[in-house]
């Protein structure tokens, strides 16, 4: 179980990050990116890694849960980002129609990923389409930094939000599996130790 709120909350991370990288950068590595956002889709896996597509595919989260909770120079727009997407998953707990309506709109968008792939900007456009009509009528709503340049692109924009989507859905994961802040604040080292091994056990896996 340990291991699980780990996985969860890398997943959160990594797709944090993403939306920082292309808010920035505007761009963002494609695997990492298509593994976030096909969490979204995996309702129903066996396991929590398997809501990733393995370890491999939250391989970019446990690295920066590292440089978090470890490294000298945190990013503390990340901080932000992570800290406002587990406070609005714990709003959208608080409202079961919208998540029936987020659960829907996810559903809705199945078949088009089957024919297109996850990667596809129509895709993303639908997930921004949810994200826009469930999430971000929230409270407080999640604000991203970056390069105005960027996020005036409407193509990112719809990635960022689709990014966004995939960090709640790992947001909820995390608390499903008995995530909490509190817990986050104790236990920080427990969490990097943990995260350093299944860094390992996917090398070792992988290599």
């Amino acid at each position: 179980m340990r291991e699980s709120r780990v996985i969860a909350l890398a997943g959160v991370l990594q797709a944090c990050r993403l939306v920082r990288e292309v808010s920035t950068h505007g761009r963002a590595d494609p695997a990492h990116i298509q593994a976030s956002l096909a969490s979204v889709f995996r309702i129903d896996a066996d396991s929590v890694a398997a809501v990733f597509g393995g370890l491999s595919g939250v391989r970019m989260g446990l690295e920066t849960l590292l440089a978090q909770f470890e490294g000298r120079e945190r990013d503390l727009m990340l901080t932000r980002l992570v800290v406002s997407t587990l406070r609005l998953e714990r709003q959208l707990m608080r409202r079961p129609k919208t998540v029936r309506e987020l659960r829907q709109g996810i559903e809705n968008i199945q078949r088009q990923v089957d024919h297109l792939g996850i990667g596809h900007d129509a895709v993303q456009a639908r997930l921004a389409e949810v994200y826009v009509a469930t999430l971000s009528q929230l409270r407080p709503r999640v604000i991203v930094h970056g390069n105005p340049m960027h996020l005036s692109n409407p193509r990112l924009v719809e990635q960022i939000r689709a990014l966004l989507l995939a960090a709640v859905r790992s947001a909820v994961l995390w608390r499903q599996v008995g995530g909490s802040q509190w817990r986050l604040l104790l236990r920080r080292r427990e969490y990097a130790m943990l995260a350093r091994g299944l860094l390992s056990r996917n090398m070792l896996d992988h290599g």
